[in-house]
């Protein structure tokens, strides 16, 4: 496997393969950028198909962090981390303490924090054998919440731009995910109105939002037809792609889920259809936000947290003005953007 040949891989600056024959930890650590401060991103456990697709996958979100970072105004870089295996059979202590190793290796070029299948517990067993972990009961701690005011408010930021409406009640949401940050961003929506369409894998979620939230709950492969205002991925990547647009009905795509679009020329094809797309780094960047303080090594406060994540909606609808006035997809604009703050942090 030709690692610099690959299609996602982007000039990262360091990818790192880690194993433990011990404790069964294959991993691999991705560092894009450092150029505006030390690479800082999550770590997800995944069963993938393959070695591939796990490389595939961290080197598109490591970047993913770097843009996210650099639209978020954060003296951080962008990394990630991916744990392969079952996390069911394969989570232990000492797992997670050999990736501590692994990250303290990289001398603090890499910040590691929960993600997919890990939770602060499962960090704090990673912070005995390293100091670059971030996202730590008693600090910043669970940056989900964050995650889904941030994601809350671009969806307002979407409607307003696009439909003119500078509240939600009675706007039609699909929400394709019920984790932690897809639960508390429904549990938002609700309180202001939107009507929800929901759908999960985990029944007992679905229950609980239809109990809870009144969302109508529809199946997997149903939720992208659904007639509704706004469709928002909250659970893994590449929702967007050709056979999920042709189902759209929705004129806003906006959600917490990374990696949204299968193929990044995916962003023109929503403009040609004339669905407005909140880029999903923008977006959801309201956990890294969170944490930022804590890597700085400043004193946490949530109330400073919420103030800087709070401006993801005006960095979107700066997106969408930009993107309207020169009739590109915002996608595309919000790359430029960022590339511009990160070529400016060299000079």
């Amino acid at each position: 496997m030709a690692v610099f040949d690959l299609v996602d891989f982007d000039n990262h600056e360091q990818v790192v393969y880690c194993s433990d024959s011990s404790t069964g930890l294959k991993a691999i650590i991705a560092v894009h950028s450092t150029a505006l401060g030390p690479a800082a991103g999550g770590c997800r456990f995944w069963d993938y198909a393959s070695d591939e697709a796990a490389l595939k996958d961290v080197l598109r979100l490591s970047k993913g962090m770097t843009y996210k970072n650099a639209m978020a105004g954060l003296k951080l870089g962008g990394g990630k981390g991916v744990i392969i295996g079952d996390p069911k059979t394969l989570k232990s202590e000492a797992l997670f303490q050999a990736f501590g190793r692994a990250v303290d290796n990289l001398n603090g070029r890499y910040y590691t924090a929960e993600d997919v299948n890990i939770n602060t517990d499962d960090m704090a067993i990673v912070n005995q054998t390293t100091e670059f972990v971030s996202g730590l009961e008693g600090k910043s701690g669970n940056p989900a919440p964050f995650t889904a005011l941030g994601t809350f408010l671009g969806v307002k930021a979407a409607v307003k731009f696009k439909l003119g409406k500078d509240d939600l009640t009675g706007i039609k949401v699909a929400v394709q995910g019920l984790g932690s940050v897809g639960y508390a961003l429904c549990e938002r929506l609700h309180a202001a109105g939107a009507e929800l369409i929901v759908t999960d894998i985990n029944q007992a979620a679905l229950d609980k939002a239809a109990t809870e939230l009144n969302a109508k709950v529809v199946g997997l492969d149903e939720i992208y037809s659904q007639d509704v205002d706004v469709f928002s991925p909250c659970a893994l990547g590449a929702a967007i792609n050709d056979d999920t647009i042709a189902q759209l009905k929705a004129s806003i795509v906006a959600g917490c889920a990374n990696n949204q679009l299968a193929e990044s020329r995916h962003d023109q094809v929503l403009l040609d259809k004339g669905i407005l797309y909140a880029p999903d780094y923008v977006i959801n960047a309201g956990g890294i936000i969170n944490v930022a303080l804590e890597i700085y090594g400043e004193a946490y406060c949530a109330e400073s947290s919420t103030k800087l994540v709070e401006n993801i909606y005006n960095t979107l609808t700066n997106v969408f003005e930009t993107a309207a006035a020169q009739n590109k997809p915002t996608g595309l604009i919000a790359d430029e953007m960022a590339r511009e703050i990160i070529a400016n942090a060299g000079k």
